[in-house]
């Protein structure tokens, strides 16, 4: 028979054993693994996770720790924007970025397009007759100040090409050859070059040399043949004009065709416009542009007239005055500065009958003026005497 102090000393045992059992399974259950670079994922994802965060919040929630789980949350909401690990971690899972950077992605455009694209020449269709662009057609458009500064390469032009990094032997002359193609053999295919300029053309060029990283490329017209107008008529050397610029002076184009001393006007006939008449005479003929397609026709003073009329009585300016057919009375006393002070209204108009004797008729002018009579027309050779109102 036991006694009762040795039963108890055994139950104290007992429950020290079971209790230190207890506390080891808790705190096992509460013990997180320590980082192991070998069984952990060595993704930038995995590793910035395991930085930043430090501890996992399921085991918190598993082991029942709420307040530790929600504490834990809002650190790693505070510090994963501001971790020098967190845009590593964006990077690596694109689904955690957030609205706005996917927005922002979507409307970036591609750099890699961007020179390329914006190189291409718009309405090639119309770049090789007329040089335009998208800016416009010269040929049918009002002509820019601009225009005359700039030139757009076409069909038979001679580019010549400088490439500084590789200075060597052989011919830096290239011709701009049908469909506006340019052909050089360090940017691979053919590119279409006309419409563009010269400093388009180097930049595109850049572009597409992979030899050389970010090669300098100088591009310059060596020969111009796309641009052409017609010039005839009083002109020493007539025939057919290269243009340098999109447009240029009507008087630079005059002087390379050797105007002539009795030229007095050019019209200009081009498409789409009604003809353009100028007076070189003018003061100012350079505010006159031409452009390609124009047909520049040079005429002289106009021919002296041969069939007059006279004037004389109170009129400012009596004398022989050219006639033309359809000239009525009022008419030809303006064209003679009208009458007198002291003019009065009857008009003396005597024209050679066909026996060679004068016949004379009487008009009132004041009433002609007021349209109470008809206004005579009247013949070549006609005598028109404006009488006193005496």
């Amino acid at each position: 028979m036991k006694s009762p102090i040795f039963a108890a000393l055994v139950l104290s045992a007992s429950l020290a054993v079971t209790t230190s059992a207890q506390v080891k399974s808790v705190a096992a259950a509460n013990k997180q693994p320590d980082y192991n670079p070998a069984t952990t994922s060595q993704s930038p994802a995995n590793a910035s996770r395991v930085r930043v965060v430090g501890q996992d919040p399921k085991a918190l929630t598993a082991s029942g720790n709420a307040s530790a789980t929600a504490t834990l949350q809002a650190h790693t909401k505070t510090d994963f924007n501001n971790h020098p690990e967190a845009s590593r971690f964006r990077l690596a899972n694109p689904s955690s970025s957030t609205a706005s950077e996917k927005v922002a992605s979507k409307a970036a455009p591609d750099s890699s397009k961007i020179g390329h694209t914006g190189l291409k020449p718009a309405g090639f269709t119309n770049a090789t007759t007329a040089s335009s662009n998208s800016v416009a057609s010269t040929t049918t458009s009002p002509v820019a100040a601009v225009s005359s500064e700039i030139y757009r390469v076409g069909v038979r032009d001679v580019l010549d090409i400088q490439l500084s990094d590789n200075p060597g032997q052989d011919s830096t002359l290239f011709t701009v050859l049908q469909g506006g193609v340019l052909e050089y053999p360090l940017a691979g295919n053919p590119i279409v070059v006309a419409g563009l300029t010269t400093p388009e053309i180097a930049a595109l060029l850049r572009q597409r040399i992979k030899i050389f990283d970010n090669p300098a490329v100088v591009v310059n017209v060596r020969d111009y043949a796309s641009h052409t107008l017609t010039i005839s008529g009083f002109v020493a050397a007539p025939g057919t004009k290269i243009l340098r610029r999109e447009a240029m002076p009507l008087y630079t184009m005059l002087a390379e065709a050797l105007i002539l001393p009795e030229a007095a006007r050019a019209t200009i006939t081009r498409q789409g416009r009604a003809p353009i008449v100028v007076e070189l005479k003018d003061a100012n003929p350079s505010a006159t542009l031409v452009v390609p397609g124009d047909v520049i026709k040079v005429s002289g003073m106009p021919p002296a007239p041969t069939e007059f009329f006279f004037v004389g009585g109170e009129i400012s300016s009596p004398g022989q005055k050219p006639y033309h057919a359809g000239l009525t009375l009022t008419q030809a006393i303006l064209a003679s500065g009208g009458t007198s002070a002291s003019a009065g209204s009857k008009v003396r108009v005597s024209r050679q009958g066909a026996d060679g004797r004068l016949l004379t008729e009487e008009y009132n002018l004041w009433k002609i003026q007021d349209g109470k009579l008809p206004d005579p027309v009247l013949q070549k050779g006609d005598r028109i005497e404006v009488t006193n109102s005496n």
